[in-house]
């Protein structure tokens, strides 16, 4: 019978070193007890790797501020956002948004530019990220050790192969590939569903649920999964498009050849029309005409009736199909006034088996607005940084 290997040392202490980062970069400051209590290490192992970490520049220990305790406080050890500094990218339909993250997920710069149909094509996008990237970089004065991007899209997140982003109109983009032998770092691709669920989930609505849920509506509807802790990505990375679920048979035609998709019924254009606004309205003006229904709970339940109706449809089978904890509505879905809100979960309770069998599954809005897919996408740049610091 042979033995199972055992870690070498040196392994171990990166092992040990890269979960205390982790730790550190997604719980915030802490004292070296609480560090040791919660990493199941002895005192003196902890004070060996933080005093190793404070010598490098990557954390440093300060006494807390003055409380009303007595006695002499624990010093605080707090990780230094310059200390490793990630790309994130959220690519939508219409706009860009790109950030450099510090260690700990504080956003040190960003910029931002918005998508005219000439210049949505992949080359147009890279190139305009590339430099973006080169500036931001040289303005802060630090190097990214990695990156992140979402994309809404099917997205192959092993290598980054974006297999189709219809509303960008790409096919088949080499997204990862190309940005990473330009920047030359790690580049990680994702939906933007999925890098949504990712953020709500260490660091939103969603934290400290093991399994959650996080629906997305834009142009397009997607979804991203928490399931007992880990994010899913599905057989060959492909996974969430929950878009597409048929509710609505002989409903009005999507674009993935199908007929009464989700997205048709709850999707940006399905809004517009439930508002009584032009399917081409700008975004501002929507979010305008539905903080002004918020106003009137009656208006806001009569207005929003059908769509609620399609969205509670959808809900309760995804409920049903994969019995989250948590839902958290996203994009345009949070900024639905609350009444609406409520009378959705409401009737999602009453329909779905799951939700009543668990006593109730909570339906709340991202607690992280428009930034939610950025820092998805630097908490996915961090998975990969966090070794190499």
């Amino acid at each position: 019978m042979s033995s199972s290997p055992v870690a070498r040392p040196d392994e171990v202490r990166r092992h040990n070193r890269t979960t205390l980062l982790r730790l550190l970069h997604v719980g915030g400051p802490s004292t070296r007890a609480a560090l040791a209590t919660a990493l199941g290490l002895n005192r003196s192992t902890i004070k060996t790797l933080v005093d190793g970490l404070t010598e490098a520049g990557v954390v440093e220990e300060r006494v807390p501020r003055p409380g009303r305790g007595a006695g002499r406080p624990s010093l605080l050890v707090l990780p230094q956002p310059h200390a490793a500094v990630v790309l994130a990218v959220d690519l939508q339909v219409e706009h860009v948004a790109i950030a450099l993250v510090g260690l700990g997920g504080q956003i040190l710069a960003r910029d931002s530019w918005n998508l005219r149909t000439p210049t949505r094509t992949a080359d147009e996008v890279i190139t305009h990220v590339i430099e973006s990237t080169r500036v931001l970089a040289g303005d802060l004065g630090v190097d990214p050790v990695a990156g992140g991007i979402s994309v809404p899209g099917v997205v192959r997140r092993a290598d980054g192969h974006v297999h189709e982003a219809p509303n960008l109109r790409w096919t088949d983009v080499a997204l990862g590939e190309r940005l990473t032998s330009v920047l030359r770092i790690p580049i990680v691709i994702g939906n933007d569903a999925e890098l949504g669920a990712v953020a709500e989930h260490l660091r939103g609505a969603a934290r400290g649920s093991s399994d959650a849920v996080y629906v997305s509506a834009d142009v397009g509807v997607g979804g991203g999964v928490i399931a007992q802790g880990s994010s899913l990505s599905g057989g060959a990375g492909y996974f969430g498009e929950i878009g597409h679920m048929v509710i609505r048979p002989g409903g009005r035609p999507c674009y993935c050849g199908n007929s009464g998709c989700w997205e048709t019924e709850i999707g940006e254009a399905a809004l517009c029309r439930a508002l009584g606004l032009p399917e081409e309205t700008p975004r501002g003006a929507i979010l305008v005409e539905l903080r002004e229904l918020a106003r009137d709970a009656e208006a806001a339940l009569e207005r929003l009736s059908e769509f609620a109706e399609w969205l509670t449809l959808g809900l309760v089978n995804v409920v049903n199909l994969l019995g989250p904890q948590l839902v958290v509505l996203g994009d345009l879905l949070m900024v639905l006034p609350d009444p609406v809100i409520d009378a959705v979960a409401e009737e999602v309770h009453r329909r779905s088996l799951v939700s009543r069998a668990v006593g109730g599954i909570r339906i709340v809005s991202s607690a992280l607005g428009a930034d939610v897919k950025l820092l998805g996408a630097a908490e996915v740049a961090f998975e990969t940084a966090l070794d190499t610091v």
